[in-house]
């Protein structure tokens, strides 16, 4: 079987934030696996600008020495990487004056793509976009690709969409959620919509509930001082989970194009019902070991902050009306897991004498590790001895099933850098999602603020708080295993 690539057009790359960890660690070495693929076109730069006075030589060699370390298997290919490295070009800029700007736009050709990727903080996003605007660098046809955080409440990010539209029209703008750029993540559309045998099911009449998971064994990390301030509500739950949330529960659009996938996505997060406090677990892992506790990590010993959230929620249109669906997040946990599941009724009769144990379809959408999906069927164990029924999984895990034609070094970020140089729009966020996804998720932590709400304590390695197991089993359900 032989992929088939669509190429991409002739581009001037421009990473405001060059020299910060994002583009070493993703950013940089995502784009030499692609060039590594042929997908880069002859000529094509990318130009690093940040406030660190180096030249072309100083940051080839920082972007090489970053490769080395986070690309992988494929630098060992040193004629290559060199290759790669007359690619990169860089300019020191002063985001909020105007050093630099000069020679960034004498070094920007004419006739290519445009793109300028914003690794930087939010409050420089306004004024980069006017420096690029001012100085004739960005043109109508540009593209802007901005992180997350989009702003940390529904007030913040309607102020950060209007500081950007204010120089970008909507259609120029990529949001980027890198949880989107996993490849089962797109495979969800494909197997909803590209398959008779799921549509007719996906629905209140045949799925029970539904399970979203985000599970990891990691701590905050270096990240305590941003992250004391956001929490998992905001850091994972008001995007990562509610892109998820949309994609297993939206209409078929009537074509894959962006704005019509985006528009019934955006449908799904305007039907979402308020959740009630009692539906809610927040949590906060306690020291184990020589292992410190979240308050120990984020140096904040009277932290209110959550680091593990568990929630039920109800979508209310016609196809969804009863069907809770379950979203789970956290660190610190038994073991790291991203999946989707969906989890189909039972049987109204079972024609099978003594058989008393529940038998359940689950189809399960593993977004990692070992990306793929399972179906769990009912069949008769082998053997003599009757008619006995056990369940086990069909499974498709993508790098047993297609071989060769999975690249598993493909990383999120360079399939989403490749589709801005495209142009394609699809599986990035638009700007009244993330208004929408703010709107349903502020009234929740004012709710906690309101009450003076304190995390429950659960111990790492656990699968979280006692009563984020209580949450399913009053619905008379179970969280599947968070396998370690």
């Amino acid at each position: 079987m032989v992929s088939r690539v669509i190429p991409v057009d002739q581009f001037d790359l421009v990473i405001f934030g060059g020299t910060g960890d994002l583009a070493r660690r993703k950013i940089l070495p995502g784009l030499f696996r692609r060039f590594l693929s042929g997908q880069m076109p002859e000529g094509a730069r990318v130009i690093g600008a940040a406030r660190s006075d180096l030249d072309d030589a100083g940051f080839r060699d920082m972007i090489g020495q970053a490769i080395e370390e986070f690309g992988g298997e494929e630098t060992a290919d040193k004629d290559r990487l060199a290759a790669f490295l007359e690619c990169i070009h860089y300019v020191a800029v002063d985001a909020t004056g105007e050093g630099g700007w000069a020679q960034l736009k004498d070094l920007i050709r004419e006739n290519v793509v445009r793109a300028f990727y914003f690794s930087v903080a939010p409050s420089l996003f306004g004024a980069l976009a006017e420096r690029l605007h001012g100085h004739g660098i960005a043109d109508r046809n540009s593209r802007l690709v901005v992180e997350k955080p989009f702003g940390r409440d529904l007030e913040t990010a309607k102020a950060l969409n209007a500081t950007l539209a204010e120089h970008f029209q909507e259609d120029q703008i990529y949001r980027i959620d890198h949880y989107l750029g996993k490849e089962t993540v797109q495979n969800l559309m494909a197997v909803r919509f590209g398959n008779i045998l799921f549509e007719p099911l996906w629905n209140n009449h045949y799925v029970d509930h539904i399970q979203i998971t985000v599970a990891e064994t990691v701590g905050v990390g270096g990240r305590g001082g941003y992250y004391d301030k956001s929490g998992a509500m905001r850091d994972m739950v008001q995007n990562h989970l509610m892109q998820l949330l949309c994609l297993i529960a939206m209409e078929a659009p009537n074509q894959f194009e962006a704005d019509a996938v985006r528009d019934e996505k955006l449908k799904v997060i305007r039907a979402l019902q308020p959740v009630d406090f009692h539906h809610i677990v927040r949590g906060q892992y306690d020291a184990r070991g020589d292992e410190p506790s979240y308050r120990e990590d984020v140096e904040n010993p009277r932290s209110h902050t959550e680091c593990f959230v568990a929630l039920k929620c109800q979508i209310a249109n016609m196809r969804w009306s009863g069907v809770p669906f379950y979203l789970r997040t956290g660190k610190k946990l038994k073991g790291r897991t991203s999946e989707i599941a969906v989890v189909f009724k039972d049987l109204g009769h079972s024609i099978f004498e003594g058989d008393e144990k529940r038998h359940r379809n689950i189809l399960a959408i593993r977004l990692q590790p070992n990306e793929g999906i399972d179906l769990q069927v009912t069949i008769k164990e082998p053997g003599p001895g009757g008619m006995r029924l056990i369940d086990v999984p069909l499974d498709m895990t993508f790098a047993d099933a297609l071989g060769d034609d999975v690249d598993e070094a493909t990383d999120a970020y360079e399939r989403l850098i490749m589709d801005v140089i495209r142009g394609n729009q699809t599986l990035f966020m638009r700007g009244d999602e993330v208004e929408a996804a703010w709107a349903w998720t502020d009234p929740i932590i004012e709710g906690w603020q309101t009450r003076n709400d304190v995390p429950k304590h659960y111990d790492i390695g656990s699968t979280g708080p006692e009563d984020a197991m209580m949450l399913l089993h009053r619905d008379g359900r179970r969280w599947r295993e968070i396998k370690g």
